[in-house]
Order: C-alpha cells, then structure tokens, then sequence
C-alpha cells in the first residue's frame, strides 16, 4: 500500500506544464490545478454559451471589445485569467481591456494593478474618481458604504467602456455571489432575484456580462493562491461587518456543509422555473384558467 501511496504523490508532483497567457507563467504543475483551471474554463465557457455572451456584444459587426473591471481581489483576477486563457485556446473571439477604478480610497496601493498588468502584457486602463469623498458624504455614520459606492463605480466603468469602445462591461461575479443576492432580495426585498448572468444597462449601449455565474467561490480562491494574484483587500474604507449578504453567505455555506451539493442544486433552480407554480400573476395568466368540460364519448 505504501509504494502504491508514494507512487501518486509522485505522479502528483510531476510536472504536467499547460502553456498559456503570461499570467499563468508561475502556475503551478500539479494535476490538481489543471484540473481546477479547466473545471473553471469550462464553467466560463459554458456560461458565455449558454446566455449567448459574445453574439450579444458583437453586434456592431466589429470584432467584439470587452472591457473587463479588475478591482484587485480574486474574483476579477480570476475572471480576467480565466478570459484570457479561453482567448489564448482560441474559445474567445473577443479584445480585452483591463480596468481598474481607483475611487480614492486611503492608503489604496495605486502601484499593485498597473505593475501587475504591465509585467504580463494586459492591455490596461487605470482611471481614478474620488468617489470615497462622495460616499462618505452621503452615507449616515454606522450606515454601508457599499450600496452607493458600487452605483458610482457602476456608472463610471460604463462611461469607460463607452470611451474605449467596448460593447460589454465584463465582472467577476460568481455562483455564490448570485445565490446570495438571490437570497438577499429573498428575504429582505419581497422578491425572486438574483444577479443575471447577462444584462443591457439603462441606456442601451452597454451589456453587462457575468461569465463566472457557474464557477464555484471556493475554486476562484484556490486558483488565486495558485496563481499568486497580487490581492488589495476590500477594507480600505472601513471594516463593516453585520452585512446582510455576510450573513446570506454563513446562511448558504451551512447548508453546503450539512447537504453538500446544494449550492450547485440552487443554482440549476435559478435557470428552472415553472411560473404556473408561483404567484406572480403577471407571468402566468391565472384568470384565464377555467375547467374544460370532458367530450362526451362517441
């Protein structure tokens, strides 16, 4: 038992190196990581298939532009990875400019981003709006900064991504992050909604693409640390705790542990409704429902 045991630690360890986009330069060879990098791949493609994503911002006739917003933390690291890893397999006929949005926050690391993309080669744009001056002003003291501030930066990266020509603005949501909104507007807005994979913004320009709503949070974080992203924190305004989606995300994660699966379970029920068996008359026309009588035999 104990040679057949070293055996796989060794096949393990050996190396098994995949090519790729600089950014995954420092990847580490393992089976287990391209095993985590192409479950991811094929989650991103199956969702960019599946809500019709490069079609839907290629309608100019151009070759599609995406603007890709990179915060710093591991989702965006992660999204913008993963994308330029199904460009560079060929899978993603799509240009792609990073965008970070520095908001003036204090003590933020303005070098990280712009040394991070300029050492791999990522076509890049680092815009700064003091829109922490602006959030601080208008939020009460003990209120969220999030809310307001994720509206402002919202409206800034779609002004960018009409200047730079792109038909999308692409973020790093994932599966937990719209189960957990799902659940948010659940319990506290009175409503079934979560975060739509695909969306066109309010004026009509500008699509909002999500290509991540099938990967799983906890495969973005070991990716991250088997890349080795460079992470900024999301605490330079202040730590907030008591969130309602903190707690959405303890409430979802106890569920997992005591039923494993379900995330992945709740996640296929988003994209499987049956509006008959709800309440929301304006989907399903319950007043036109009415007995039918039988025909008589003949």
């Amino acid at each position: 038992m104990s040679d057949v045991t070293d055996q796989l630690d060794i096949n393990e360890l050996e190396p098994k190196p995949e090519a790729g986009p600089s950014l995954y330069s420092d990847a580490p060879s393992s089976v287990s990581f391209n095993k985590l990098r192409k479950r991811l791949i094929r989650n991103v493609r199956q969702a960019i298939d599946d809500f019709s994503m490069v079609s839907a911002a290629g309608e100019t006739g151009t070759r599609p532009r995406w603007l890709v917003a990179l915060s710093g933390g591991k989702d965006s690291y992660g999204l913008l990875a993963l994308l330029m890893d199904l460009q560079w397999r060929g899978m993603l006929p799509v240009d792609l400019i990073a965008c970070n949005l520095d908001q003036g926050q204090p003590n933020f690391p303005k070098h990280i981003l712009p040394d991070y993309l300029k050492a791999h080669d990522v076509p890049h744009r680092i815009e700064y709006r003091d829109t922490y001056s602006v959030v601080t002003s208008k939020v009460p003291e003990g209120a969220t900064y999030c809310a307001l501030c994720s509206r402002l930066r919202r409206g800034n990266l779609y002004r960018i991504a009409r200047e730079e020509g792109c038909e999308a603005l692409v973020l790093g949501h994932h599966r937990d992050d719209i189960l957990e909104t799902f659940f948010l507007n659940f319990f506290h807005g009175g409503r079934l909604e979560a975060m739509p994979p695909k969306l066109l913004n309010d004026d009509g320009d500008v699509m909002v693409l999500r290509p991540m709503a099938y990967c799983a949070e906890e495969d973005l974080m070991r990716f991250a640390e088997a890349l080795k992203f460079p992470i900024i924190p999301c605490d330079l305004c202040g730590s907030q705790d008591g969130l309602q989606r903190n707690a959405m995300k303890l409430m979802i994660g106890d569920i997992e542990r005591r039923m494993p699966g379900r995330k992945d379970s709740m996640i296929r029920a988003l994209s499987n409704t049956r509006p008959s068996h709800l309440l929301d008359r304006s989907l399903f026309d319950f007043a036109a429902l009415s007995v039918q009588p039988k025909k008589a035999d003949t």
